[in-house]
C-alpha cells in the first residue's frame, strides 16, 4: 500500500460529508485517519459512507476519546496544529514524514488551551482578510499535500 506517512487528526468533527471526503483523501495518499472525541455523527451513517465511497476499506482509522489520550499514546511524534488563530502560515512549517496534522471541528476549531500550549507548532492557511475559514476537507487537502510535497514523496 502507498503510504505518505502522515497522520490526519480530526478533533470532534461534526459534518459526516467532510469526514467521508477526508477518509477518501487518506485512502488516496496512504495517510492514517484519527478521529478524536465526540463525533457529530455515527460512522455507520449513510452520508459518511457515501462521501467516502468505496475507499473505507483502504483507510487505517483510529479512534481516541480525547486529544490528551492521543498525546499520551504518541508523546514523541511531531505534531502540527492547524487553526485560523495561528500567526504562522502552513508554508512556514517544516513538516516531517510521520507527523500528526491536527484539525479542529468545523464550527469550533481546536480548543484554545491546546493552541496556546502548542503555539510554536500552530499554523494557518493564508486567506483574504475578513473571511472566517475554509471548509475542513479542503483545509486538510491543502495542508496534507504541502506536507507530502515537503517530504519529497510526490510520486508515491
Amino acid at each position: 500500500m502507498i503510504n505518505s506517512g502522515f497522520k490526519i487528526v480530526l478533533n470532534e468533527p461534526e459534518i459526516p460529508q467532510n469526514t467521508g471526503n477526508i477518509a477518501r483523501l487518506c485512502a488516496c495518499t496512504g495517510s492514517d485517519l484519527f478521529l478524536v472525541g465526540k463525533l457529530g455523527f455515527s460512522l455507520s451513517e449513510k452520508y459518511i459512507k457515501r462521501a467516502g465511497l468505496d475507499y473505507w476499506d483502504s483507510v487505517n482509522i483510529n479512534q481516541f476519546s480525547s486529544l490528551e489520550e492521543l498525546f499520551e499514546k504518541f508523546p514523541s511524534e511531531e505534531k502540527y496544529f492547524l487553526t485560523t488563530k495561528a500567526t504562522q502560515s502552513h508554508f512556514q512549517a517544516n513538516f516531517k514524514t510521520g507527523s500528526f496534522l491536527i484539525f479542529g471541528s468545523e464550527t469550533r476549531g481546536l480548543p484554545v488551551n491546546i493552541i496556546q500550549a502548542n503555539f510554536q507548532n500552530a499554523f494557518r492557511i493564508p486567506m483574504v482578510k475578513g473571511q472566517r475559514s475554509l471548509n475542513l476537507a479542503n483545509s486538510v487537502s491543502i495542508v496534507l499535500y504541502e506536507a507530502i510535497r515537503q517530504s519529497g514523496n510526490i510520486a508515491f
